[in-house]
């Protein structure tokens, strides 16, 4: 089972960070990270990757392979460049929720969903549609019995 997935920068700080088991020290999450990278009572292991700017940090337990992991990061990558052409910092910044959305679609509650980029992108795009759609639908009617619109 996956237990966190981390988005940091070169400097340390967190850009995104997801969290599949409860735990009661998420606020410090370099503390975190360091204790389970050190603590061998922990049922916990830590795979990373560096691209250009960004660390994308899995942590996960004895159940999951490193190397499936560092796959799972690989397509991670490749769904963000796809969808933000060339993923930076800043597309992590101020895309937050699609991210978020991006994430949810590989990994949910823990378990591995899906490991197509391809098929993850069609689900977002499936949902940017939708969104569009519901924000382009007028909620709000122009004018209301008994009041005058001007």
């Amino acid at each position: 089972m996956i237990k966190a997935v981390l988005v940091m920068n070169t400097q340390g700080k967190p850009r995104l960070a997801k969290f599949y088991e409860f735990r009661s020290c998420a606020v410090e999450l370099k503390m975190l990270v360091v204790s389970w990278m050190l603590s061998p009572s922990l049922d916990a292991r830590l795979v990373y990757k560096h691209y250009a700017t960004l660390y994308f940090v899995f942590i996960f337990d004895s159940s999951e392979n490193e190397l499936a992991m560092l796959d799972l990061i690989q397509v991670f990558v490749e769904t963000l460049d796809k969808c933000f052409r060339n993923v930076c910092e800043l597309d992590v910044v101020f895309n937050y929720s699609k991210m978020h959305s991006i994430l949810d679609e590989i990994i949910f509650g823990g378990q591995v969903l899906e490991t197509s980029s391809t098929e993850v992108l069609k689900a977002i795009e499936e949902l940017s549609r939708l969104e569009a759609a519901s924000n382009a639908m007028n909620l709000v009617p122009k004018s209301v019995s008994g009041w005058r619109t001007r």
